[in-house]
């Protein structure tokens, strides 16, 4: 056996992808260098790792045996390059975060600086909807949730970040005017829904029913980027999050209807379970968040107050 480091993680990556394709674009490599490394790691067996049936990449179960000791080796030689940024005196391992799909707009700029101060730290980060970030969370699999609704359910405890402002959005095909519109106009305009699941729609539907308003769905996507473009092509409005369309208010590509009773405003809180023991790249996050965090909204979200 003579097999690498590197052949073990892209073989790892390709039983998580299953394809050639993806696993070639998370590793920022080229599809024949996977291709080919593939190849020479699979020469190295007398047992076939994969499959094709009908131009599907299957994975077979000495394969799946094969992945689980790849994936034990590479945490192993991970833990080693920990340990020894440890002994030179600089803070190292994971942190491990789960966020709600608007949260990619917020949680980059709170992460910034203190990924430069410390390079021995590596970032793992599920961007996903709501029910799965509180899955995660439950399931003690991360540090640290970004979310704009608190669980009901959940013993956590919390630091507040900053305000989500969510607004009546359309693109700039019609004019409205700046004057404030009566809620009545919501019976006049098809409506994209984010997927059940999401905070955006939660926020979103306890303003639609508290208040009887007429909505009607026209389409329901699943993610903010997908109800953006959908916004910005004329497939209907929304109620979106500001954060994730500062660019197309700017542009010109999206306007903010104004509406009795919106913007729509709740809380960024980075929550985690209570009683939970930190580990020291956690802590160190935790404490960077509490003494940075004024500053951080005031270099980046400066902007945020003029809407």
């Amino acid at each position: 056996m003579n097999y690498t480091l590197h052949q073990l993680q892209i073989f790892l990556k390709i039983t998580q992808t299953k394809s050639i394709t993806k696993t070639a674009e998370e590793l920022f490599l080229s599809q024949p260098a996977v291709s080919i490394q593939l190849k020479n790691f699979q020469d190295q067996f007398d047992i076939p790792l994969t499959e094709v049936v009908g131009r599907q990449l299957y994975i077979t179960d000495f394969g799946s045996e094969i992945a689980i000791v790849a994936e034990r080796i590479l945490n192993e030689v991970q833990n080693i390059n920990f340990k020894t940024l440890a002994f030179k005196g600089q803070l190292s391992g994971k942190l491990k975060l789960s966020v709600v799909s608007t949260g990619k707009y917020v949680i980059p700029f709170f992460l910034t600086e203190f990924l430069k101060e410390h390079n021995g730290i590596e970032l793992v980060m599920d961007v996903t909807n709501k029910s799965k970030v509180l899955e995660s969370l439950e399931n003690n699999e991360v540090d640290f949730s970004l979310v704009s609704i608190l669980p009901e359910k959940m013993k956590i405890e919390k630091v507040q970040l900053m305000q989500n402002k969510l607004f009546l959005v359309a693109n700039t095909q019609k004019k409205y005017s700046s004057k404030l519109y009566d809620r009545s106009i919501f019976k006049d305009l098809p409506f994209i829904y984010r997927e059940e699941g999401s905070g955006t729609r939660m926020i979103m539907e306890k303003f639609i029913e508290a208040h009887h308003l007429p909505v009607q769905m026209k389409m329901e996507l699943t993610s903010n980027e997908a109800v953006k473009q959908a916004v910005i092509a004329g497939l209907g409005c929304s109620i979106m999050p500001l954060i994730g369309i500062k660019n197309e208010l700017q542009n010109g590509d999206l306007q903010i209807i104004p509406v009795k009773g919106l913007p729509l405003k709740s809380t960024w809180n980075l929550i985690w379970l209570k009683g939970k023991n930190h580990s020291p790249v956690a802590a160190s996050f935790l404490s960077h968040i509490k003494n940075q965090k004024a500053n951080i909204i005031h270099t980046f979200f400066n902007w945020y107050e003029k809407y």
